[in-house]
């Protein structure tokens, strides 16, 4: 990455090519799924036919906050109970999460599938649980996860059903990308009954190059600071936009997450005149009049072009980024999209740093598959 124009080098590195290539995963994605729709459905079907079937959404860092934005969403589709808990939680507290001795569908999201919480995750609901089945969403048939998980005694058995993401999402990127929307798509289709993939590839593709001029542009003004805010399913994306962009400006840009209603009520004292707060705008009309409320105030007392808002129903003329023909779709579907403007905001703040974006920290402190967990034996 020796040339003079940012733009070019950025092209060079995988993570600008795995955020590039987000779209055509997408329905790359959706064919792969369609040709195992019976094998899905004969899995699935009668564990969404019992009344009693809990399902808990796992995963550790971003693969915990995809959990956190699909979870409230699916529960409405579903008309049952879903939850979102860390692998890191159960790991550490399983009888606490697994309280309930109830049938559950245990939803695991991994890029590598070779977390030891991952896989700790995993035996643990089985030894807790009387009755468990698990949904394995993963990018790596060669991690941990894919081969215990995928072995002809539990398929046999009905136990397990693991969904491989396109070859390409497995990123070889620092920070998850292209991984993580597929996983959400992937989930939201087989789970929530998903049919808008070819429209969220579509508004993702024809949005791409003008996020990465705005990322770019605002990535000159070298703001220290950033908030994302975001309401329901979109606190979740707040809470992984937050994270991307201190995992690839490796901690040099500081970076806190809320939601609209909850950022007054203390941590609204981390503003400063130079801080930049990104808000998430809901598709619902009454969730979204808070997330209005929360940019008019915040634009009284910032810099105007220090608060951007992003979202996909421009009749109020209030986004700064929109994406207008995703404006009939539930939040959690069009979370994934609006994950673009994030890593690339994350991108380019990493690429104004002089920091290398697909390896920030060169002396590993922090691991792309986190390493030196100790798994305890359960004392039950």
């Amino acid at each position: 990455m020796t040339g003079t124009d940012p733009a070019a080098d950025a092209a060079d590195l995988w993570t600008a090519r795995e955020i590039a290539q987000q779209p055509a995963a997408w329905r790359e994605l959706a064919g792969s799924l369609g040709g195992r729709r019976q094998e899905i459905e004969d899995f699935l079907g009668p564990l969404l036919a019992r009344d009693d079937l809990r399902i808990v959404l796992t995963g550790a860092g971003t693969s915990a906050f995809a959990g956190q934005i699909l979870a409230p969403g699916l529960a409405r589709t579903l008309h049952r109970r879903v939850d979102a808990v860390a692998t890191t939680d159960i790991v550490s507290n399983p009888h606490d999460h697994f309280a309930a001795d109830v049938p559950t569908l245990l939803v695991s999201f991994a890029r590598s599938g070779d977390s030891p919480e991952s896989l700790a995750a995993v035996g643990l609901a089985d030894t807790v649980l009387s009755d468990c089945r698990h949904l394995v969403l993963t990018c790596n048939p060669e991690g941990g996860l894919y081969r215990t998980l995928s072995g002809p005694e539990r398929q046999r058995a009905g136990r397990s059903l693991v969904l491989l993401m396109p070859p390409g999402t497995n990123d070889q990127g620092f920070a998850m990308t292209s991984s993580v929307t597929s996983m959400m798509l992937a989930a939201l289709m087989v789970l929530g009954g998903c049919r808008d993939i070819d429209q969220l590839a579509d508004a993702a593709a024809a949005a791409l190059p003008d996020l990465e001029k705005r990322a770019r542009a605002l990535a000159e003004e070298r703001s220290d600071r950033f908030v994302y805010l975001g309401s329901g399913p979109l606190t979740g994306l707040a809470r992984e936009s937050a994270l991307k962009l201190l995992e690839l400006t490796a901690g040099r840009v500081v970076s806190y997450f809320d939601s609209s209603l909850g950022f007054r009520h203390g941590p609204k004292s981390v503003l400063t005149d130079t801080t930049v707060v990104v808000v998430y705008l809901s598709n619902d009309p009454y969730t979204r009049r808070y997330d209005l409320d929360i940019v008019r105030e915040l634009r009284a007392t910032l810099p105007e072009e220090r608060v951007i808002s992003i979202g996909c129903r421009d009749d109020a003329g209030e986004e700064t980024w929109s994406f207008p023909a995703l404006g009939h779709l539930a939040d959690a579907t069009v979370a994934p999209v609006l994950l673009l403007a994030a890593q690339h905001v994350a991108l380019a703040q990493s690429r104004a740093l002089g920091l290398d974006p697909d390896n920030p920290f060169p002396a590993r402190e922090v691991n792309r598959v986190v390493n030196g967990v100790t798994i305890h034996a359960l004392d039950q």
